[in-house]
């Protein structure tokens, strides 16, 4: 079997199905994110939710805004507050072009998915996107509906 390529996720969380849907994605940048112990666990049981969340960087640290990872029964006493907000770690110098990014028109950070590395740590794939207009979602439909069609086409002819 061949070895995993670095950065691939082994594990996933969480994933933002809709992020592709709403936005134009130009960039992605894989970060670390600080997790206290019950919320490492109820990632690895795969109860989280990031579809509502979105990034921003604020007094120069990346946060991770309304990502809602439940509270496991066990961890009652020591639990988490579930849409807390949490920091995300990651270079000054991607954070320097993350701040630009979402300086410009219309960007913004959109967590795509939540996973655990080959180390077993948790990662985030941010996506520097662009939203979509209602046009532009009906154009993506059409091409998505046209290829299917070619695939049909092509296999039933043989």
């Amino acid at each position: 079997m061949a070895p995993q390529k670095s950065g691939t996720p082994t594990r996933i969380a969480a994933e933002n199905r809709r992020a592709r849907h709403d936005y134009f994605i130009e960039d992605d940048i894989e970060c670390g994110i600080q997790l206290v112990g019950s919320e490492v666990k109820s990632l690895r049981a795969g109860r989280a939710n990031i579809a509502e969340s979105y990034a921003t960087v604020e007094g120069g640290e990346l946060w991770l805004i309304n990502a809602h990872i439940p509270a496991l029964p066990q961890a009652r006493t020591f639990g988490h507050d579930e849409r807390r907000r949490r920091k995300l770690l990651v270079h000054k110098r991607e954070l320097a072009r993350l701040w630009q990014a979402i300086g410009r028109e219309g960007m913004t950070l959109v967590p795509l998915r939540l996973y655990f590395n080959e180390k077993g740590i948790a990662k985030l794939r941010l996506g520097i996107a662009k939203g979509k207009r209602k046009a532009d979602k009906r154009e993506t439909e059409r091409r998505r509906d046209w290829a299917r069609e070619k695939q049909r086409i092509l296999r039933e002819r043989g």
